[in-house]
C-alpha cells in the first residue's frame, strides 16, 4: 500500500465541528463542517451536548473524507483541536455524560470560585496554575456538576471519567479504551502544576475534583492510539487546545512571536519559551506545547470572551443584520463610531481586567446614533480589547511586536483588520491559509508520525495573504483609546 498522502484533524470549536484534510503543503484538499445547538437554561449559563458534538464529529469526518474520494487508510494520522475549558463528566461504563458539558463562557461557578479564592484573592493558585480563580477554568465546573447532580461518591469510587473536549472525542474515538488529555488542555484546569506538568493533587484536592476522574496528560504530538470508530486504523497523533494550535499552525516557534486569532472570543499568546512567565498584568501563564519528549514551550495569553459572538448578538437578538458578513457593510456605512462605544461584558470582563461584576453597555448614544455606528462600535470593540490585551503583555514580557499574525473567522472583515492595525501601531498580518487552529492540530499529529520532518519544513509553508499597516495619527490612536477606557469604566460594579 502506497504511504498516505494527507494529514485530517477534527477542529471541535464553540459554534461548530469541523473536519479537515491538509496535504503535504499545509493546503486544504477538503473540509466539513456542522454546527451544534447553543444551550442557555439560565442567564449566565452556557451549556453544548456531548453526544451531539459526538455525533457532529462522525458527520464532518465522513462528509470531508467522502468530498475528497478519501477513505480512511489515505490518512498518516489525524490531530484533535478544542474549545479548552469546555468540560464533560460520562460515565466509565456506559459512556454516557451525567449532564450537559459546561461551556468556557459559562459563569454558573461564580460561587465556587469566590469560595476558593476566600481572603486570599484570585491569584491563590497563580504560582502552580498560571491561572487566576475564574468561572473560565475547567476544574470549578467539574466540582459544580459533582455537587448538583449528587456525583461525588461515584467519582471517588472511579465510576466517572471528566475532562475537557479534547479526552471526550479521544475516548469515543477509541470506544471508551483511552482517556487522554495533553498539556495545553491540562494547563486551562486550574489541576495542574506548570512545573512538573501533572496533576496536583493538593489543588485537586483543594477545588473538589477526585483525581480518579482524570485522564493521563501526554504530549501534544504523539501517538496516543489508533482510532477505532469512524476513522478506524488511523492514528491519533495530536492534541493542542484551540489557541495553542493556532500559534502553533501559525508557526510562532520562536520567542517573541505572537498571534491572535478573533473567533467567538479572541485570544492573542506569545510564544516565552521554554520557562513560563508569570504575568503581573492579568494575564495568563499557559502551556503553548510540548512535542513529545522535547521541553515543553509556554505562552502568555490574553483571553477576551466577546468578540465574534457579539457579532451574532447583533445578528440573533438585535435583528440590525442578516448574516454575520453584513455587519461590515453596515458599519462601512458611516465615517467612524459617531462616539458610541459597546464594550460587550455580557460574561464579565476577562483578560487583563477580570472583572467579573462587569456587564456589557453602550454608551455615547445620541439621537445622531445609527445601526451603523453599533456595527462599527461593536466590530472596534474587537480591536480595543486586543489592545488592552497587546499592552499587557509589553509590560510582561518587554517584547515590542513588530507583527501580529492573525486567524480565525473575523479577519475576512477589511474594516475590522485595518482598526485593529491602527490602535495598536502594529502590522497586522493573514496568512495564505486561514484554518490555521486546525493546521495546528494536523502539524502536531503529522510531526509524530513523521509525515513531517521538523518545525523547519512547517515554517516554509507558512506564507503572507494579506498585510495592514497603521494609518492612524498617533493623536486619534490615544483619544479613542482612551475614550474606550472611560467606556469601560461604565460597565464595572454592576453585579
Amino acid at each position: 500500500m502506497p504511504p498516505a498522502r494527507f494529514v485530517g484533524a477534527i477542529d471541535q470549536g464553540t459554534t461548530s465541528t469541523r473536519f479537515v484534510i491538509f496535504d503535504h503543503s499545509g493546503s486544504i484538499v477538503a473540509a466539513d463542517q456542522a454546527e451544534h445547538v447553543q444551550h442557555y437554561p439560565h442567564p449566565g449559563w452556557v451549556e453544548h451536548d456531548p453526544q451531539e458534538l459526538w455525533e457532529m464529529t462522525i458527520q464532518v469526518a465522513e462528509g470531508a473524507l467522502s468530498t475528497a474520494g478519501l477513505r480512511p487508510a489515505d490518512l498518516a494520522a489525524v490531530g484533535i483541536t478544542n474549545q479548552r475549558e469546555t468540560t464533560v463528566v460520562w460515565d466509565r461504563a456506559t459512556g454516557e455524560p451525567v449532564a450537559r458539558a459546561i461551556v468556557w463562557q459559562d459563569t454558573r461557578t461564580a460561587g465556587i470560585v469566590k469560595e476558593l479564592a476566600g481572603d486570599r484573592g484570585v491569584d491563590r493558585y497563580r504560582s502552580q496554575t498560571g491561572l487566576p480563580l475564574s468561572t473560565y477554568f475547567a476544574g470549578p465546573k467539574i466540582r459544580w456538576l459533582l455537587d448538583h447532580h449528587g456525583l461525588e461518591g461515584r467519582a471517588q469510587a472511579g465510576e466517572l471519567a471528566a475532562g475537557t473536549i479534547d479526552s471526550w472525542l479521544l475516548w469515543k474515538l477509541t470506544g471508551g479504551r483511552h482517556h487522554v488529555t495533553d498539556v495545553t488542555n491540562a494547563s486551562r484546569t486550574l489541576l495542574m502544576d506548570l512545573g512538573t506538568l501533572g496533576w496536583d493533587p493538593a489543588l485537586c484536592d483543594a477545588i473538589g475534583v477526585p483525581g480518579t476522574m482524570l485522564a493521563e496528560i501526554r504530549s501534544s504530538s504523539e501517538i496516543y492510539a489508533e482510532a477505532t470508530e469512524i476513522l478506524s486504523g488511523v492514528p491519533l497523533a495530536g492534541v493542542l487546545g484551540d489557541q495553542q494550535a493556532a500559534l502553533f499552525g501559525q508557526t510562532c516557534f520562536e520567542p517573541g512571536q505572537a498571534k491572535n486569532t478573533y473567533g467567538t472570543g479572541n485570544f492573542m499568546l506569545l510564544n516565552t519559551g521554554n520557562a513560563p512567565t508569570t504575568s503581573q498584568s492579568g494575564l495568563l501563564t499557559t502551556v503553548a506545547y510540548k512535542l513529545g519528549h522535547a521541553p515543553a514551550v509556554y505562552a502568555l495569553e490574553g483571553s477576551i470572551a466577546v468578540t465574534g459572538s457579539l457579532v451574532h448578538w447583533l445578528r440573533d437578538n438585535l435583528g440590525i443584520i442578516g448574516t454575520s458578513a453584513d455587519v461590515e457593510t453596515l458599519a462601512a456605512g458611516v465615517p467612524d463610531s459617531g462616539d458610541v462605544y459597546f464594550v460587550p461584558a455580557f460574561s464579565g470582563l476577562f483578560a487583563p481586567r477580570w472583572r467579573p461584576d462587569a456587564r456589557g453597555a453602550i454608551v455615547g448614544l445620541t439621537r445622531f446614533a445609527t445601526s451603523g455606528h453599533v456595527a462599527r462600535a461593536a466590530l472596534e470593540a474587537t480591536a480595543f480589547q486586543t489592545r488592552e490585551v497587546l499592552d499587557a503583555m509589553v509590560s510582561d514580557s518587554g517584547v515590542h511586536l513588530t507583527e501580529l499574525r492573525v486567524d480565525g473567522g473575523m479577519v475576512g472583515n477589511e474594516l475590522l483588520m485595518q482598526f485593529q492595525a491602527d490602535i495598536l501601531d502594529v502590522a497586522v498580518v493573514r496568512p495564505t491559509v486561514s484554518e490555521t487552529t486546525a493546521l495546528g492540530a494536523a502539524y502536531a499529529a503529522g510531526l509524530a508520525v513523521g509525515f513531517w520532518e521538523d518545525l523547519a519544513e512547517l515554517r516554509r509553508n507558512w506564507t503572507e495573504d494579506r498585510r495592514w499597516s497603521p494609518q492612524m495619527d498617533s493623536e486619534t490612536r490615544a483619544s479613542r483609546y482612551a475614550r474606550w477606557n472611560q467606556a469601560v469604566t461604565r460597565t464595572l460594579d454592576w453585579v
